[in-house]
């Protein structure tokens, strides 16, 4: 990863802070030498003064060029104490970037500048033997620290980028499993306006082909015509918008299972080895056939979902409603031994596909883990007059 990708924008408290710091270690360097200064070289003392200032000024542009601006304060550095700051803040930015082919060779300029600054001290009595090690020791720190910090900056980057990819895929997934949702429903809807169709195909064939039909007769045959002409529009109208893919959508296939298929399914999961109470206690009319089908897919996938998660507890399927409070289909299931009960269990993309169709369907879909530790998958239909 270039070190341009991880190195985060500094906040003025970020330049504030880190110029105090580098004043700190410039005023303890400098510390015993600036009293000798003033006293016997006043020149040195606002010549070292000054190219500590310079050098500290100097640093705010060491992002824009790092190599450059950290040799010229090392170099500069060896006749100024002040200047250890300066020098400290620009190694430690630099080493940020883990490039030993940079790292290596200013750093060796950086201790010979601490060396050359160290004999050149007349308050001090140290020999080599002492500067040197102490030299070599405060610039492998600070090129360690900066190495420490490059690597936290560079993991952090690495996370919140696998975080942004994890993201994006998963709106993918979530967007891919809407539309497939939306192309189920589409087929669906084919199905059943193709077998409509096909019904008033049978009628108008017999009024065109009979005639020996009294008024009556023919009525009725019409009067069956334009109800399931009347349905075929309501359920076009539903599906209007829906976009639909595959070259193989128009094919004609039998009708889709709706609420009246539902202890047909009961009946499967029950067989299959799974514990089902069902209840059904709406309003003893018949549910129109698209609102039906829907009933049935959320009753299909909360019955999934216990089946793949809590395989040995009683499911209960509770269908209520009537025309005018609408369809309400619950779907409850206890959470297995040791699953935590403040966190429900994720959801799927199958959650997500039916969360789509209710939606289209001007409903809601809710699903929670309710007190005692148990899952629910709830859903309200309008009852579509």
């Amino acid at each position: 990863m270039d070190p341009a990708d991880y190195q985060p924008p500094l906040t003025v408290w970020g330049h504030v802070w880190r110029t105090l710091l580098a004043l700190a270690i410039s005023a303890l360097a400098w510390s015993q030498l600036a009293g000798w200064q003033w006293e016997h070289a006043r020149w040195w003392f606002f010549l070292d003064l000054g190219l500590g200032l310079g050098l500290l000024i100097l640093g705010f542009t060491r992002r824009r060029f790092p190599v450059a601006v950290t040799a010229v304060t090392a170099v500069l550095a060896a006749p100024s104490a002040f200047a250890g700051g300066a020098a400290t803040l620009t190694l430690a930015s630099l080493s940020t970037r883990r490039r030993w082919r940079e790292i290596l060779p200013i750093s060796a300029v950086s201790l010979a500048s601490g060396i050359v600054v160290e004999y050149a001290n007349p308050t001090t009595d140290d020999d080599w033997r002492v500067i040197v090690p102490l030299s070599a020791a405060f610039v492998g720190i600070t090129v360690a620290f900066g190495l420490f910090i490059g690597s936290r900056r560079e993991l952090l980057a690495t996370l919140r980028e696998r975080a942004e990819r994890a993201e994006t895929e998963q709106s993918l997934r979530v967007r891919q499993a809407q539309i497939a949702e939306r192309a189920r429903i589409a087929r669906e809807m084919h199905d059943v306006l193709a077998h409509r169709i096909s019904l008033l195909t049978l009628h108008a064939g017999a009024l065109a082909y009979r005639d020996d039909l009294d008024p009556h007769e023919v009525r009725k045959a019409a009067g069956i015509i334009q109800d399931t002409s009347h349905q075929a529009l309501v359920e076009l109208r539903e599906v209007l918008g829906v976009l639909r893919e595959g070259p193989g959508d128009a094919l004609p296939e039998l009708p889709q299972p709706d609420a009246d298929d539902l202890p047909e399914l009961i009946a499967e999961a029950r067989a299959a080895g799974l514990r089902i109470r069902y209840e059904d206690t709406h309003w003893p009319s018949a549910i129109p056939i698209a609102t039906g089908r829907t009933l049935y897919r959320i009753a299909q996938e909360g019955i999934t979902n216990a089946r793949k998660h809590a395989r040995d507890t009683l499911v209960t399927v509770v269908l209520t409603g009537s025309p005018r409070s609408g369809l309400t289909l619950r779907v409850d299931n206890p959470l297995r031994v040791g699953t935590d009960p403040h966190r429900a269990p994720e959801s799927g993309l199958g959650l997500v596909g039916i969360a789509e169709r209710v939606e289209l369907a001007g409903g809601r879909l809710t699903h929670r883990v309710a007190p005692g530790r148990h899952f629910v998958l709830e859903a309200w239909l309008p009852w579509p007059s």
